[in-house]
């Protein structure tokens, strides 16, 4: 069964093609950065009629020049990744008084279009204490998407109007049932460590019932698998680089060849890019797609690169050089060397086939922003399924 979506704040296309292995086929992806909407063209066919709504057509601009009033009972999705910055771990931490806060219009685009459900994820810096307050007003925002702000109201004075609203008995109007979760992409099958923050919303009327999923693979089960599995020998690792480090030489220490984790070991770097020749060796890495060596990487505290026998480090934009130095593989030895873009849509479990524009810095900080396309796809199973459910 396939369901009709519209995506925002597109990206280079990680949330979108998860969504769409899971049946939601967007109408239209609307994006800001030309090198994404170039990135989102030259992998989804463009409709002919570039004036029409099709499928994956790409409109490149401001999402506040969108009237989605055109959508209305038309979705049975809206999704999106509002812009990290004001919340990121490596940004600066503004939040609100940053203008590249693009909620409102998440929240818009929603009180417009009137989807059955909405997906818009984010990053774990929202959920930092410092951010308590201005979560829950985005939250409120999304469950009560027409009780708007006031001209010259501050957000403190309607996250109170928000809150008397969400505790009255009047619930008359738009209303979504609005469950947030915080998913490590590792606990999903993804081969890197990274956290983001899921808004999954039903339109009051659809009863979906929706409960987040905890994940099939965990680091207990990968440490199982390294000391008392097949994890070294399957993939030909000599014994001298056999190494477990941190916390997961101490997971080792207490687990038992006779108890075995029910669940799935998590993927790791080595599983993800092993099949790929080393792209120093140019020739045979020109073959592989967006698999150029990138010469200049270099440690330095707090910025060592990803082991290769561990989910990678999370792949970050930065804004100081490629994310000053940390998308990187650590070798055995300890010398490091940039990932290539083909390794790091591989750990963003992008398709092999997928292209990116833009020189490596610009292709990485699309890479950096992404959603992992697996993460996205388990979610939207679950969304698909309460959907379908509800339709009969």
């Amino acid at each position: 069964m396939t369901f009709r979506s519209l995506e925002l704040f597109a990206g280079a296309g990680g949330l979108g093609i998860g969504l769409a292995q899971a049946g939601f086929v967007p109408e239209l992806v609307v994006e800001f950065n030309r090198w994404c909407c170039d990135t989102l063209r030259e992998n989804h066919p463009q409709p002919e009629d570039q004036d029409h709504e099709g499928p994956w057509r790409v409109q490149e601009g401001d999402v506040r020049n969108l009237d989605f009033r055109r959508f209305e009972d038309r979705l049975d999705l809206i999704s999106g990744g509002p812009p990290c910055q004001p919340f990121s771990l490596g940004g600066r931490h503004r939040a609100y008084d940053d203008t590249r806060d693009m909620f409102p219009q998440a929240v818009r685009a929603v009180r417009e279009a009137k989807p059955k459900a909405f997906v818009f994820e984010n990053v774990k810096g929202l959920t930092r204490a410092s951010f308590h307050d201005y979560f829950t007003y985005v939250r409120l925002q999304m469950e009560h998407p027409e009780v708007i702000a006031r001209p010259d109201e501050s957000w403190g004075g309607h996250l109170k109007r928000l809150h008397r609203h969400h505790t009255s008995t009047d619930r008359s109007g738009l209303h979504y049932n609005v469950v947030t979760k915080l998913m490590n992409a590792a606990d999903f099958g993804v081969p890197q460590r990274r956290e983001r923050v899921i808004f999954v919303g039903f339109r009051s009327d659809i009863d979906a019932r929706w409960t987040p999923d905890d994940g099939e693979f965990s680091q207990e089960a990968l440490v199982w698998d390294q000391v008392y599995g097949d994890y070294w020998d399957r993939h030909e690792v000599i014994r001298a680089h056999r190494q477990l480090e941190g916390r997961a030489a101490q997971i080792a220490r207490r687990l038992s060849k006779d108890e075995k984790p029910a669940s799935k070991p998590w993927r790791t770097t080595r599983d993800a890019i092993s099949d790929l020749p080393d792209p120093r060796h140019c020739r045979r890495s020109e073959a592989v797609n967006g698999h150029r060596y990138q010469p200049g990487a270099r440690t330095y505290p707090g910025h060592t690169g990803s082991y290769l026998d561990e989910p990678a480090k999370t792949l970050k934009a930065g804004v100081h050089g490629v994310p000053g130095g940390e998308n990187m593989l650590r070798r055995a030895d300890g010398s490091v060397r940039y990932f290539t873009v083909r390794e790091s849509a591989r750990l963003q479990t992008f398709p092999d086939s997928y292209r990116f524009h833009g020189a490596w810095t610009e292709c990485m900080r699309q890479l950096g922003n992404a959603v992992p396309a697996e993460l996205a796809r388990i979610v939207g199973l679950s969304v698909a399924g309460k959907l379908q459910a509800a339709n009969g």
